[in-house]
């Protein structure tokens, strides 16, 4: 079970039998050990601090308050990850004791230490004393009671059959203690947790959430795209290859005449719908990227390139799939942007690696008026593309060129 509260609503048998129920006692026991002493160290702060707070002292005093409830917060999230398996988050003692009183009042957690301090430990303390005495109490009244006269809730036990049936009672009344003794653990995690855990740490874990689910978005899609690859390369490209050859047998075949010409135009256009599926099939997964990494890709979308084009990447290693992917259709996109609107006479493509971040341009020396922001461009969709890795892309394109196009993603 992931927390206690999954193994409460789960099979009886199951849970009485887990170790949910004693992690649950510890942490009601825990709750006494950590409670008193927090009730002193607030009454022993408050008391000194208001009898000295027409002197700096009281001011000072009452100053380290945050400070203690900050140190109390951190151990009480630790000590949620007794009933639960991913406790709130948090800094160390040693983060919070050094960050000392820079840190902003956290009311909510001022709140938690008085409440824990007048309140809460108090009633776990009855609660062990009534839930968890009584049963094991009565389980043992069949010694108790030839030890001395033995009575409980004013039911005088005698030996023999009525001893027992405590002790049977006892067994019902222990299951019943878990499960109350769990419910109460599990309720006063909840307040701990609502108000020890910082909305701050909350919204980065929803971001980390909505990050990842973005990635897994950009990792179907290049599934996707692989599968469209390969069912266009070993089917459509395959039968149009076996039709290119049926027209050139055809063209032995037929005299001289219209019937000739009509075959050799048809074995023309097969040609031609086979070359630009080729270039299809290059463009929607791109072999050599993947069997030889970015700069051998590179180095082919420059050759195809109708505009000269430089390339310089520096790098070391190869870099993960998906940021691979996203830098080669960078350049794809740009270089068919140079090669169509810009007017260019030159293009340069840059890459390396900067600390912990990729980093790719893509210059020309055209017109310029490029922009990666307007709705359904290919820049615009590889922006979000890489803003879903983490990454940026930015064009600066003035009018009258240069154009720069950056790519920058972590690694």
């Amino acid at each position: 079970m992931a927390d206690a509260w999954s193994a409460l609503r789960g099979h009886p048998a199951r849970f009485l039998a887990s170790a949910w129920p004693w992690r649950c006692l510890a942490y009601v026991l825990t709750s006494v050990l950590v409670g008193l002493p927090t009730l002193f160290v607030l009454f022993c702060t408050v008391f000194v601090g208001g009898l000295t707070l027409v002197l700096v002292v009281g001011v000072v005093v009452l100053g380290t308050l945050p400070v203690l409830t900050g140190l109390l917060g951190v151990l009480e999230r630790r000590r949620l990850g007794l009933v639960m398996q991913r406790p709130v988050s948090g800094t160390s003692w040693r983060e919070r004791w050094r960050a000392g009183r820079r840190l902003p009042v956290s009311w909510p957690e001022v709140g938690y230490a008085f409440l824990l301090g007048l309140v809460l430990w108090p009633l776990d303390l009855m609660l062990v004393l009534v839930a968890v005495t009584t049963p094991v109490t009565m389980l043992l009244a069949p010694l108790l009671t030839h030890v001395d006269d033995f009575a409980v809730f004013g039911w005088q036990v005698d030996p023999g059959a009525e001893a027992w049936l405590a002790a049977a009672i006892g067994v019902v009344l222990l299951g019943v203690s878990a499960y109350l003794v769990s419910l109460v653990a599990v309720a006063q995690a909840a307040l701990a947790r609502t108000l020890l855990d910082p909305r701050e740490v909350a919204l980065v874990a929803e971001v980390a959430d909505l990050r990842r689910s973005r990635v897994d978005l950009v990792d179907a899609f290049e599934t996707e795209r692989r599968r469209i690859e390969r069912d266009l390369h070993d089917g459509v490209q395959q039968r149009l290859v076996a039709l290119t050859m049926t027209l050139g047998r055809a063209e032995l075949d037929v005299p001289e005449g219209p019937g000739l010409a009509a075959v050799q135009d048809a074995h023309r256009q097969a040609e031609e719908a086979l070359a630009e599926l080729r270039g299809t099939i290059r463009g929607i997964h791109p072999r050599v990227l993947v069997d030889h990494g970015l700069a051998a890709a590179v180095h082919e979308l420059a050759d195809r390139s109708d505009v000269p084009v430089s390339v310089d990447i520096r790098l070391d290693e190869r870099l993960p799939p998906p940021v691979e992917q996203a830098a080669y259709f960078v350049v794809s996109e740009a270089l068919t942007n140079v090669a169509r609107h810009a007017r260019a006479g030159r293009a340069g493509v840059h890459a390396w690696r900067h600390a912990d971040a990729f980093v790719l341009t893509v210059e020309d020396d055209g017109a310029g008026g490029a922009a990666a922001d307007g709705t359904g461009t290919g820049l615009a969709g590889l922006a979000v593309r890489l803003e879903a890795l983490g990454g940026t892309l930015r064009v600066t394109s003035p009018d009258g060129g240069p154009t720069e196009v950056r790519m920058e993603c972590p690694v």
